[in-house]
């Protein structure tokens, strides 16, 4: 073969191996627009899917999530039990009507509930099983003293949990009030209970604004304990608008336990106080008597008489609910006035 055939031969080689290379390479084009995926459409989801309150309405029950889990109850149940007193003083301020209570002693508000009309199912804190079981209620409502028995209770009837959250007080009690007010078709009248609630606490915060400070104590057996926002009764502070004395007092069930020359450093210019003996029927010297001393009689707030004993039942045993919430601001509007 000669040199020039050679030659040639290598250039058609040399381009057999470029069209080979470029083969090779992957391909890059535009997915087809079959391959994208589908578009979201306009259409609602289907109501059962949706899973919404409506939905549940509309099947005649409601699905109620609560602190304790989620129980899906039948609207407007026949028979109801509450070892909650908030939910009772709702119920109440709606005309609901209630079938069995606990054996306690009703504050005014709520004294028909200790009629024998009432079944009595319990204390506040051990429920009565067998009269329960025997009387087959469509709903049993319980809260934070009979919260433990939830698991007893929801084996013999439909249970949900409202322990309010002191820490979001009216927030926690105005939802458990709605909750009751879409279960027994009465939103309406919950929302005018809590318009009316929020303007008589506006005019309570025009009145605290130039009230000064005020420390929230509680008298049990001679013993003061105190209480500071975001406590039980922290309220007063957080959405009532008392300037706290001290920012810092312990948050406990019964309050941080406190020394009568305590009240004296504090020196509040308001002394807001709760009998709990009194709340729970106990005899023992009245809360006046023990703060009637000479150490707290040199407060700002004992000179000028700016000390507001509290409905104990109210504020210690009932704790909440349209009713009672009505009550406690206006009784604090009451002697904001005087």
């Amino acid at each position: 073969m000669t040199f020039k055939a050679l030659a040639r031969l290598a250039w058609l080689l040399a381009l057999v191996s470029i069209f080979a290379a470029c083969a090779a390479q992957p391909v890059v084009t535009q997915p087809q627009a079959a391959t994208q995926p589908p578009a979201a459409t306009a259409t609602e989801p289907p109501a059962a899917e949706a899973g919404s309150a409506d939905a549940a309405a509309a099947s005649g029950e409601l699905t109620i999530v609560h602190n304790q889990g989620e129980t899906v109850v039948a609207l407007n149940p026949a028979k109801v039990f509450t070892f909650d007193l908030a939910s009772l003083s709702t119920l109440n301020a709606l005309g609901v009507p209630v079938a069995g209570v606990p054996d306690f002693a009703f504050p005014d508000s709520l004294a028909q509930y200790a009629s024998d009309s009432y079944l009595k199912i319990g204390s506040l804190f051990e429920p009565d099983y067998e009269a329960i079981s025997a009387a087959d209620p469509d709903l049993i409502i319980v809260s934070a003293r009979s919260a433990a028995v939830f698991p007893q209770l929801a084996e013999i009837a439909k249970t949900i949990d409202l322990s309010a959250d002191n820490t979001q007080y009216l927030t926690s009690q105005f939802h458990n009030a709605e909750i009751l007010g879409e279960l027994f078709g009465k939103q309406a009248e919950v929302a005018a209970l809590e318009a009316k609630i929020q303007a008589s606490i506006e005019a309570v915060q025009a009145q605290t604004a130039e009230a000064g400070t005020a420390l929230i104590v509680m008298v049990n057996g001679g013993e003061v304990t105190a209480y500071g926002p975001g406590s039980r009764f922290g309220w007063i502070h957080d959405d009532l608008g008392f300037q706290p004395v001290i920012e810092d007092i312990q948050e406990a069930t019964h309050g941080e336990a406190i020394s009568f020359e305590f009240i004296l450093e504090a020196n509040p210019d308001w002394l807001i106080v709760i009998d709990r003996d009194v709340a729970i029927g106990e005899q023992a010297e009245a809360a006046a008597s023990v703060l009637d001393n000479e150490l707290v009689g040199q407060t700002t707030a004992w000179q000028k008489g700016q000390v507001i004993y509290l409905n104990p039942a109210n504020w210690y045993i009932v704790t909440g609910g349209l009713g009672a919430i009505q009550e406690m601001v206006d009784e604090i509007g009451g002697a904001l006035s005087q």
